[in-house]
């Protein structure tokens, strides 16, 4: 089972009694040294550079048994870029320092330095690693991790063996292009992903490809094989999401799946023909092999809640004894309709925890944030704002000026802790307005903390799916709701009986989505949209809570900003 909920605050202060507990006596610690570079790679057939750890990309996954450290030396090859990587759904209990937000908690990794990520994984589930640097997610600078429940823990279900399923997107216009286009004016958004990869591998049309860039004869761009199936066994798929831009309908032809877990937490089990998944998420689906043996089936992603300009991604699930590169005899599939809103909502809504393994959330909060996500035009630029303010990443590391005192490092002014939500028409793009600053929300240690996040109309007239990660914890997903959210109607209706605890969770078109979690994990952590175009634009919010408990700061995080000088 999973080990119920302690605390963060308590697990911090009581680092040595943690460390002598029996629950991780058996604790491994994992070395990985890793080289990020530029390499020429063919993802898609198409020929371009790709961000790589150790030469691949999508890097290699990690693997670690809940209470084992994981000790990453990343050596910065990327001659004129820096970096940073970031350990997504790791909650980096009494390591704020290692959580890899450049901006937040660290300086970037400069070209030829060498920096040492050091922390525990603390829970088991399905995590992410990826860059957490500009853009440089886009490049392919990611990977999954594994956390696997100690010897003798019995999960609520059973499966003869696993495989993991990482989807991503991926344009041929580099880093530099799509951000120079965002900062623009006139706006040039990053248009629409070349091609849909799975584990890392796509087919896009040569013949659409100008020059010889694109070659369909080199070894990976051939149809991918996703895993070879025995008649009669159940495979865990662990499928995580890193798009950049596109939410996801992912489905194995003819095969239901069960959805089991969600961001390293149980869920009731429910039963889909296809999973619908945004950016940042990750799922843990039961497969039955119980479909013909004689042939193979297909794998597919496709591009939900915007227009499918993006061909489906492909990959083949072949039965034993069968050739597990011949394609399967049918037509690939075609997914549901990309403009479909209600069936991506049912599943939000249809995920709540596992029965035997609900974590009762506090029964009110004690602060409130409704935090309005509005597309600005703010000193003639195209931004996102939350509350009127476009989040811009300071010199300083928040960590490491908090911490200091260096109050001059970023904004004072506290931002809003709402909206005038009586008045505001969600359905009418905003005028031009808002202010682009580092505020911070201080957040009293121990507190409990609701967020309602509430869509609207962009520049645009469109309302967009935003996919929100919260680092340094998990939270309890209350309710989703259409239209604008009216506290004191709608508070009633969260669920408080049998949330489920994630890391990530949707914020649907022309609606809301409330959280709750308590600030019991000292340091400052970054909540933000997913979309690396958003979050470049300014969609998110940092919180501090507990700096003072914080301990000593490593002086590899430093150097840059007003972090100049300090030891």
């Amino acid at each position: 089972m999973v080990p119920s909920r302690r605390p963060l605050l308590a697990v911090v202060l009581c680092a040595c009694c943690l460390c002598s507990l029996p629950l991780f006596s058996d604790a491994k610690v994992h070395h990985h040294t890793w080289d990020i570079q530029y390499r020429y790679k063919s993802l898609d057939c198409f020929e371009k550079l790709a961000v790589t750890i150790n030469g691949e990309s999508p890097g290699p996954t990690i693997r670690a048994t809940q209470g084992d450290t994981i000790v990453v030396t990343v050596h910065n090859k990327l001659e004129t870029e820096n970096t940073g990587i970031h350990w997504h759904g790791i909650r980096q209990i009494g390591s704020p320092w290692a959580d890899g937000t450049v901006g937040v908690t660290q300086c970037p990794i400069l070209p030829g330095e060498t920096f040492t990520y050091r922390f525990v994984v603390d829970r088991p589930g399905t995590y992410f690693y990826h860059a957490h640097y500009g853009m440089q997610r886009v490049a392919g600078l990611d990977g999954m991790i594994v956390v696997s429940v100690l010897d003798g823990v019995v999960e609520p279900f059973t499966y003869d063996k696993e495989h993991t399923v990482l989807l991503m997107d991926w344009w041929h216009k580099s880093v530099y292009e799509q951000a120079v286009g965002l900062a623009s004016d006139p706006l040039v958004f990053v248009t629409e992903p070349q091609s849909l990869l799975i584990n890392g591998r796509g087919i896009f049309n040569c013949s659409l490809a100008p020059g010889g860039a694109c070659n369909a004869s080199v070894p990976d761009c051939a149809l991918p094989t996703l895993f070879t199936a025995i008649p009669g066994k159940t495979y865990r798929l662990r499928i995580g999401s890193l798009t950049s831009l596109s939410s996801l309908n992912f489905e194995i032809e003819g095969h239901s799946m069960t959805v089991v877990e969600a961001d390293g937490h149980y869920v009731k089990p429910i039963v889909v023909k296809s999973l619908f998944i945004y950016s940042g998420e990750t799922y843990s689906v039961l497969v039955k092999a119980d479909q013909d043996p004689s042939r193979n089936y297909w794998a597919a992603s496709h591009v939900v809640g915007r227009e499918r300009k993006t061909p489906s991604g492909m990959a083949i699930v072949s039965y034993v004894g069968n050739n597990p590169r011949m394609p399967p005899p049918t037509a690939p599939p075609a997914g549901p309709a990309w403009n479909d809103t209600a069936p991506r909502v049912e599943q939000s809504r249809s995920i709540v925890a596992h029965p035997d393994h609900v974590e009762h959330p506090p029964a009110k909060a004690d602060r409130t944030l409704l935090l309005l996500n509005t597309n600005n035009r703010i000193d003639n630029r195209v931004k996102w704002a939350i509350n009127g303010v476009s989040l811009k990443f300071p010199a300083t590391p928040y960590l490491v000026s908090m911490k200091r005192g260096l109050r001059a490092a970023y904004d004072q002014r506290p931002p809003a802790d709402t909206y005038d939500y009586k008045n505001y028409d969600i359905a009418s793009p905003p005028a031009a307005n808002g202010t682009v600053a580092s505020a911070v929300y201080r957040l009293a240690l121990g507190s409990v903390v609701d967020v309602v996040l509430q869509n609207t109309k962009a520049l645009n007239n469109k309302s967009e799916t935003h996919p929100w990660h919260l680092h340094g914890h998990d939270f309890w997903v209350l309710g989703y709701g259409d239209g604008k959210f009216e506290p004191e109607r709608d508070t009633g209706k969260f669920n408080l009986r049998d949330p489920i605890m994630k890391n990530t969770v949707a914020l649907h078109p022309l609606g809301w989505t409330a959280v709750r979690f308590v600030a019991d994990n000292p340091g400052v952590w970054l909540f933000h949209c997913h979309i690396e175009a958003h979050v470049y634009m300014g969609m998110g919010v940092v919180f501090e809570e507990g700096i003072e408990r914080v301990g000593r700061l490593p002086t590899s995080i430093m150097g840059c900003g007003r972090s100049r000088g300090l030891h």
